[in-house]
């Protein structure tokens, strides 16, 4: 595992790409603010703590567009996409500017704080927006790739900043956007794993193994464009998919590759994810993820039981 945070990998590719870039600027909710001091130095002029403003950082970003600027736009999750997503959809959707959102605390990551740090929502929400793209890296260096790949593509692109890592390491080779990784070749079941929640399904799969039965892992770090290619080759094999996200049901990537599938005839289908409720349970991170079935027992289960594997 990384011993550096997402956030920490965000200050330092703001850093470098600074450097390089002079059309790049950086406004920020009054956090990440400490660690993003070595970027203000080095580019004045190109950074804005804006303070709890959301909605005007937002407006602010796509003037910057508008004028050939790069922008980037940083806070907490539910405060930069549902509070100010009227202005996301206005001035950037609307216009048809490019900039980049990126965000912490989605889902459940500020678990203890309650309905109003929760955003499991933002996906869906995005999607709503033509051209609008969708980065999930959870591994510091998946974020810095996949950054400079598409920062300035003149689109639109979220980038959510979970914070729990999937602790594996991945060729860097492999690492393109709009394009997942198979992780490991199975037969009998692909698990498609998102975020943080790889880690999980590569333990489900060994607990599989245990019951002879062989899944196919796809880690998918670009959510939107999907990897049609890659997830439809591997359900045509496998003919069982199982998808793992900590986002809504509805707008989800679930509810996307059920809907693919359905073009490639009878494929059994699940998914592991938030459901459409409020989660109003008290708990750590971890305590969510284990309710939910975010773990590699829960994974496990849930596959033997709706696929009808014996056991």
């Amino acid at each position: 595992m990384s011993a550096k945070s997402m956030r920490d990998q965000f200050a330092e590719t703001m850093l470098e790409l600074g450097q390089e870039d002079n059309n790049l600027v950086v406004l920020v909710g009054d956090i990440s603010h400490f660690i993003l001091q070595p970027f203000a130095k080095a580019c004045p002029g190109r950074y804005y703590n804006v303070g709890i403003c959301e909605p005007t950082i937002i407006s602010m970003a796509a003037g910057l567009a508008k004028m050939g600027f790069v922008p980037v736009a940083h806070t907490i999750a539910p405060f930069l996409i549902e509070r100010s997503f009227e202005q996301i959809k206005l001035d950037f959707g609307y216009h048809q500017l490019g900039g980049n959102l990126i965000t912490v605390g989605s889902a459940f990551d500020y678990s203890n704080l309650g309905c109003t740090h929760h955003c499991y929502s933002d996906f869906a929400l995005l999607k709503t927006l033509p051209g609008s793209q969708i980065v999930y890296p959870a591994s510091p260096v998946e974020f810095d790739i996949l950054f400079r790949q598409v920062y300035a593509n003149g689109q639109l692109t979220l980038y959510r900043l979970p914070a729990y890592q999937h602790e594996q390491v991945l060729d860097s080779k492999d690492i393109e956007f709009g394009k997942g990784v198979k992780v490991i070749e199975g037969e009998d079941v692909t698990i498609v794993a998102t975020g943080p929640h790889l880690k999980a399904a590569l333990g489900a799969r060994e607990q599989l193994t245990a019951h002879s039965i062989d899944a196919e892992v796809i880690y998918l770090h670009t959510i939107r464009p999907l990897d049609d290619n890659l997830i439809l080759s591997s359900a045509s094999k496998t003919r069982r998919v199982i998808v793992i996200e900590e986002h809504a049901q509805s707008g989800g990537v679930g509810e996307e590759i059920a809907r693919l599938l359905h073009t490639v005839g009878p494929i059994q289908f699940s998914s592991v994810c938030i459901p459409d409720e409020f989660q109003r349970e008290y708990g750590t991170y971890h305590d969510h993820c284990e309710r939910l079935g975010f773990s590699p027992e829960g994974i496990n289960n849930q596959i033997q039981r709706e696929f009808n594997f014996k056991a």
